[in-house]
């Protein structure tokens, strides 16, 4: 199967100029998740590069507008908190009135869905952003009848995409298996100012460690969302390691169950956090843990390296293709054959805890692995992606002509 990339030699400054692209997205502000910071990034990254941009979202209190852009909403329903923009004509008739070269699909459901539909009906090329593991969630919520309808679902979505880029290796290999084509690449950046080793010695840093651990503990932190997909429970495991603390960053539906289960350790729940804030605590931190295995990339690994933190995660999804086992963190086997779940998580932890030297060498080289993921080199990524879908299109509007 041939991979997407970008056309060669590309830059941002020979992309086709004046380029308008509609950006379209499942979630959108004031709802903060990755796909909103992604797409909050990209649209920042259009103003830049001097294109033109419109946003579609489900109508859920967002803004008016964002980085110069207007953000037109449509018609939704909430489901379980969450806005779903709902398909219909609207749809097209956005498209139709903006005239885009280009349409931007981030995390496709019922809305990207439509959108993709009726741009291809307009003939108007598009690239999907494939986020959420829909088919996971799913499995994971007892819900194991339903991940065949899942993946057909998806497939339906995306089939009709010009191209749909996957974060990870490990996702494009999902795919790849269940038969979707025309896949390519694109990560995510990290804000390499806002999360930066120097960091720790920010007073608020320095006030927030001494509060979390005034014993000199060394501190495991976790940031993200609390939800039972992100497998937060696994931190029992750490149960009874000596001179660790604990600290859970974000908030959630699973909070209830992970004080719970995490009932007697020495934890501190800090609640959702952002901009510096997250920044100092992160910079509280001497290891980063991560516990779920349907990440399909996983963005606060990235974070956790640009902020100098040796980084422990499962060796599946997205963090397979982020930590360097054993240069700047531990991949671990949640289940290893003969031993008992979670006994791999507790001894990198363990060894972590025990040798800040090897906690210093991993930071460092956590901190130079993300130094070329700034989101300006990775989102004139994106523009490059474009414009290949771009061009494939305009050739094969010049072959039908000639046809």
């Amino acid at each position: 199967m041939a991979i997407f990339q970008p056309l060669p030699g590309y830059h941002a400054a020979l992309a086709f100029v004046n380029m308008r692209v509609l950006v379209t997205t499942e979630s959108f502000l004031p709802t903060v998740n990755g796909v909103t910071t992604s797409v909050c990034k990209v649209l920042e990254h259009l103003a830049l590069r001097g294109h033109e941009a419109t946003v579609m979202v489900p109508s859920a209190g967002a803004p008016a507008h964002y980085a110069g852009f207007p953000v037109v909403q449509v018609p939704a329903i909430a489901y379980r908190q969450f806005p779903v923009g709902l398909p219909g004509f609207h749809v097209q008739r956005a498209i139709e009135d903006f005239a885009p070269d280009v349409v931007h699909v981030a995390s496709p459901f019922l809305l990207g869905g439509e959108a993709i539909a009726a741009s291809r009906r307009l003939g108007i090329p598009t690239v999907a952003i494939f986020q959420t593991d829909v088919a996971g969630y799913a499995k994971r919520n007892g819900l194991a009848a339903a991940v065949p309808l899942a993946w057909r679902m998806l497939r339906r979505i995306h089939r009709d995409a010009s191209l749909t880029l996957v974060p990870s290796s490990a996702t494009m290999a999902d795919l790849e298996r269940v038969g979707m084509t025309r896949l390519g690449r694109w990560g995510r950046g990290v804000d390499l100012e806002t999360y930066h080793p120097r960091n720790r010695t920010m007073d608020a840093a320095i006030l927030l460690r001494h509060e979390l651990s005034p014993a000199g503990d060394v501190v495991v932190g976790y940031v993200g969302r609390v939800a039972p997909e992100k497998q937060l429970e696994r931190m029992a495991a750490l149960r009874g390691v000596p001179g660790i603390r604990i600290v859970i960053v974000g908030d959630g539906p699973g909070m209830p169950a992970i004080r719970k289960a995490l009932g007697g350790m020495p934890v501190s729940f800090l609640g959702q956090l952002r901009g510096e804030a997250l920044a100092a605590a992160y910079a509280s931190f001497d290891v980063f843990l991560h516990t779920g295995e349907e990440e399909t990339f996983g963005q606060t690994v990235q974070e956790a390296h640009a902020s100098g933190l040796p980084v422990v995660a499962p060796h599946a999804g997205g963090p397979i293709d982020l930590v360097e086992h054993g240069i700047n963190g531990f991949l671990y086997d949640p289940d290893p054959p003969g031993r008992r779940p979670g006994a791999e998580l507790r001894a990198t932890v363990e060894l972590l805890a025990r040798d800040p030297a090897l906690r210093r060498r991993m930071g460092e080289a956590g901190r130079r692995a993300v130094l070329g993921r700034s989101w300006e080199t990775v989102c004139d990524q994106l523009i490059g992606h474009y414009d290949s879908v771009l061009t494939r299109a305009r050739a094969l509007n010049e072959d039908s002509k000639v046809s």
